[in-house]
Order: structure tokens, then sequence, then C-alpha cells
């Protein structure tokens, strides 16, 4: 599959990648994608941020609220307020496990910080924004994958990328409508 991806859309792949090299972790998340979606310029995808509102503080909002997401053990506020619903205080037991073991602690894989070599792997919800973005370029009549069909797969998985997209003004309806919709709006090919 990645033979058909664009320059932008490997240099995603590549930047989520170091996300996590940086962070000592071993998996590659949605949210690692979607941090390195918003590093992109001169893209596809950052055109259609940039046309949705999302540019300098918008897009440090955007990679706060994905923190703080991490800190929750990459659970969405849907799935706060769920397990609220069932008498489980989520803010609460992160606070209780950042008390003992440092903030952060619950933000992924870190507990083998640092002695971790080789190959990153790609988690469950990483692998499944990868395979909707070949899905999306597919039906859209796109040859190749792009960072901006990586966009629109990140607005449909649910889970803390989409739910930071959607809370920002980025849902797939308004992608679609500035990437595909025509118009002086419409994002051109890089």
């Amino acid at each position: 599959m990645f033979e058909r991806f664009t320059k932008d859309a490997r240099a995603v792949v590549r930047g989520a990648v170091e996300h996590v090299e940086r962070a000592g972790e071993r998996t590659v998340d949605a949210d690692h994608l979607l941090l390195a979606v918003l590093e992109r310029e001169g893209s596809r995808a950052s055109f259609a941020l940039a046309s949705l509102g999302v540019t300098g503080a918008r897009k440090e909002s955007v990679r706060d609220a994905v923190a703080e997401g991490r800190r929750r053990a990459g659970l969405s506020r849907a799935d706060a307020d769920a397990l609220s619903g069932l008498g489980i205080d989520v803010a609460e037991i992160v606070a209780r496990v950042e008390e003992v073991h440092g903030v952060g602690a619950m933000s992924g894989d870190r507990g083998d910080k640092g002695r971790w070599s080789g190959r990153r792997a790609f988690g469950r919800d990483a692998k499944g924004v990868l395979e909707r973005s070949l899905r999306t370029a597919v039906a859209h009549g796109d040859r190749h994958i792009g960072d901006e069909h990586l966009l629109l797969a990140l607005t449909t998985g649910g889970g803390v990328a989409a739910e930071v997209l959607a809370d920002h003004g980025v849902t797939h309806e308004s992608l679609t409508r500035v990437l595909y919709g025509g118009g002086e709006g419409r994002a051109k090919a890089g």
C-alpha cells in the first residue's frame, strides 16, 4: 500500500514515527498521525486545515487537546462520559495514577522509555487510519493516497483524534467540501 502514498503522505507517516521515537514509545497511534499532519506545510491537508481555520493558535489548541486525550490513556471525552455514567471518574483515576507515577503516566506505552530500539509498530487505530485512507482515495477516484486522505480518515475513526478535529470544526463533511467541493475553496494537488 505504501507505494501508493504521495510524498506528503509518506512524510506524515515518517513524522508520526518521529513523534513516537521522541516520546520513547513503541506504538504509532492515530494521535501521532494527526500531530504529523499538523506539521505539514504546502500540502493538500495543510491547505484544507487552513481553509477551516486551523492555523497558528488553533493548531496549538489541537495539539493541546491531543495531549490531554493522551493523558486520559487515549480515552475520548465521550468514552470518559460513558464511564462516568457507570460511576467511574476518569479524571480522578488519571489524577491518582499521575500522583504516584508522574504526569503523563497514562499517555502511551512509556514503561520502556529509552530502552526500545527497532521498528515502531502501528497500533490498531493507526492501521485503521491507513486502511480508511486507501478506501477514501479510491472512493474519490484518486490513484494515490495523499496526506488529505489521511486527514479525512482521521475524522472517521472515532477516538481522540476524530473528537479533537471535530471540536475544531474539522469534520469529514467539512473536509470533503474543501477538498472536493469545487469552487475557490478547493485544495489544489501539490
